[in-house]
């Protein structure tokens, strides 16, 4: 484990022209402090855990010291926003300080979120509230354990800088790592401005730091194409599969590396309801929970969109080849999302009937507003009672729970072997929107940062058993229904 002056850092981003990024410093915060460090993110970069504890440590991360190999700068990106492109988004408030490169020839963008205004804030302030930043460092966290691609964070950082939103507000920052943050709409500004020229230095970049095997194929910029198609449907089908709504699902939110992007006004499914909107920004519900593999089709054609001008030597039309591999994403994804869900009901094997068997409860689940998360894991026990106690019509529940049981009989399935395999795919504890909550409040109001500490620890292993936690494997209180999540969360 190493200190941070023994970080190996370096910006592989500035390579490229200026033109894909604006170099500035960080706008570091009034009585920054630090909140809360996640040890397991800081193992990915071999950080060593007592470097939390320096005194300089927040003006190390916050940018006000820096160390050698920190080039900050902002990434320049458009994208479609709610379906319409927006010519020049970027990096409003998130400054990525560098990369580190690990033992192991690994690295890991830092990104700073609520470091200041860069030159693509649109005439906003940069910063991040703390309620937000809250949220994103609990939730990437709570994804990765559920075994989800994900950015991961650091560290969060608190002040006593007052960020004016629809009311005064504490100001944080939010440490941020993943691979890379390029984003569908970085390949989007490129081709929107014609300048195809950089399109092909970003596709090129990527393929060599992060897929250099598809330096080999025939068109390596297909491959980069199919690989976000890839990615992207087994991402969105994983979404589904532990009912995770993203919210904010625009082109320049969707990660290259099929990474779980940009966290907001997300949402888990408390009661299953496949038309729940997690976003009270989104009025007319493009991005509810069930048509987000939709969306994740729209969002990958706007990315093929952008690679046409890169496809034009192959046999075919850039346009057919696109469509060909475009056609794929239906495939990816539903065969992920049944694999995933006959996981959730412990089979083992692939049979005709088992959409239809799925498609049954969650049509039932949906008339008797059923908790998802606890259906599945109640599920994963070895009686069937408790599962049925959470249906009013217990009729309906029995017509399904005999089709069930036949389908397990046709396997010659072990209720034991069953019951431990269900129980490592369908977690006890999700974040509810209600415990971000109680952990904003508690840091908020009183500047008690032990709630997000106590998520954190739980959140990292969500398919244990963990009796200090029971509470939070418990249906929501009746006021968790009353929180309202916007693009400003």
């Amino acid at each position: 484990m190493k200190t941070l002056e023994q970080l190996q850092f370096e910006n592989t981003y500035v390579t490229l022209p200026e033109e894909f990024y604006h170099r500035l410093a960080t706008s570091p915060l009034t009585n920054q402090h630090l909140i809360s460090f996640n040890q397991p993110a800081a193992d990915l970069i071999e950080l060593h855990p007592d470097e939390a504890r320096r005194a300089d440590f927040v003006d190390i991360i916050s940018g006000k010291k820096t160390l050698p190999g920190y080039e900050s700068l902002a990434m320049c990106y458009s994208g479609h926003q709610f379906g319409h492109y927006v010519p020049r988004l970027g990096d409003g408030r998130a400054i990525l300080l560098g990369q580190v490169k690990t033992d192991a020839g690994e690295r890991w963008d830092l990104q700073l979120k609520g470091a200041g205004p860069t030159l693509y804030s649109r005439g906003s302030d940069g910063r991040a509230v703390l309620r937000s930043t809250i949220r994103e460092y609990l939730c990437s966290e709570a994804m990765h354990g559920l075994g989800i691609p994900t950015t991961r964070a650091l560290c969060m950082i608190g002040s006593d800088t007052e960020v004016y939103r629809e009311q005064i507000e504490s100001g944080a920052m939010l440490l941020r790592m993943a691979p890379s943050h390029v984003r569908f709409g970085s390949f989007e500004y490129f081709y929107y401005t014609q300048q195809y020229d950089k399109l092909r230095l970003l596709a090129d970049y990527v393929i060599e730091h992060h897929y250099p095997d598809l330096k080999d194929e025939v068109n390596p910029y297909l491959a980069l194409l199919k690989q976000a198609i890839t990615g992207t449907g087994q991402l969105i089908a994983a979404w589904q599969s532990v009912g995770f709504a993203h919210g904010v699902m625009n082109s320049d939110n969707m990660s290259i590396l099929g990474l779980t992007l940009d966290y907001g006004p997300y949402g888990f499914l408390d009661v299953y309801d496949p038309d729940f909107i997690c976003n009270h920004s989104d009025h007319q519900g493009r991005y509810a929970f069930n048509k987000q593999p939709d969306i994740g089709a729209f969002n990958l054609s706007c990315l093929a969109q952008a690679l046409l001008p890169l496809l034009h030597d192959v046999p075919e039309t850039a346009a057919e080849m696109a469509i060909a591999e475009l056609n794929e994403y239906k495939i990816v994804f539903v065969h992920r999302y049944a694999q995933l869900m006959r996981s959730k009901l412990g089979l083992f094997d692939q049979q005709s009937q088992d959409q239809a068997l799925c498609d049954h409860l969650c049509k039932i689940m949906q008339a008797d507003r059923v908790d998802y998360t606890i259906l599945f894991r109640t599920l994963s026990g070895e009686s069937s009672e408790s599962a049925r106690d959470l249906f009013i019509d217990r009729a309906a529940f029995d017509n399904w729970y005999g089709d069930y049981q036949q389908r397990l009989a046709s396997e010659n399935s072990d209720g034991q072997q069953r019951s431990k395999h269900m129980k490592q795919t369908n977690p006890k504890y999700i974040l509810r929107n209600y415990m971000a909550e109680l952990a904003i409040e508690k840091a908020t109001r009183n500047q008690d940062y032990s709630e997000i500490d106590r998520l954190l620890l739980l959140l990292q292993k969500p398919f244990d058993e963990q009796a200090d936690y029971e509470v939070y494997a418990q249906p929501p209180p009746a006021w968790a229904g009353q929180i309202s999540v916007s693009c400003s969360s």
